[in-house]
């Protein structure tokens, strides 16, 4: 069996894959709905509905807990990488955001930036700093129901 058959075959692969895939699916999806505007950005982007993070996190840790059981060291290993990675997109990315949303308000003030053209040579007025990289904890629920939802279809199908 070549590697790239081996990988696909590989619950523990696929699951976290396929979760963040999904995720970003629907995540576009969901924004087209609120928008009713295509936004391609959402296919790999951060920050929505479901988090993609905790898909890809908890469908890691479910196709974990079915494929080498909850005794071994690698199910608390998941568990702990899930459990960072969920508490960083609900805080610390979030702050990031908006920390983001202040700063673009003060560049987009016109006697700022004509002190900051001056102090710099950088084109300071092309600059628009990411807002959506965060998560809110039903966007974060949502991304767990979603990762546990994939790493059972995985481990039951694949």
């Amino acid at each position: 069996m070549g590697t790239l058959q081996t990988l696909l075959h590989n619950k523990m692969f696929m699951a976290p894959i396929l979760g963040w895939i999904t995720a970003q699916i629907l995540k576009t999806i969901i924004n087209f709905m609120v928008t009713k505007k295509f936004n391609a950005e959402r296919l790999i982007g951060s920050g929505g509905m479901p988090s993609s993070h905790s898909a890809t996190v908890v469908a890691l840790m479910y196709a974990t807990a079915y494929c080498r059981g909850m005794a071994g060291f690698e199910f608390p290993m998941a568990t702990a990488l899930a459990i960072i990675v969920m508490y960083d997109a609900m805080n610390v990315r979030m702050e990031t955001g908006k920390q983001a949303v202040i700063l673009n308000l003060f560049l987009s003030n016109e006697k700022i930036m004509n002190l900051l053209k001056g102090a710099e040579k950088g084109d300071w007025a092309r600059i628009i700093l990411k807002e959506y990289v965060g998560h809110t904890p039903i966007q974060v629920l949502g991304g767990i129901f979603l990762g546990i939802l994939v790493g059972y279809l995985v481990c039951t199908f694949l």
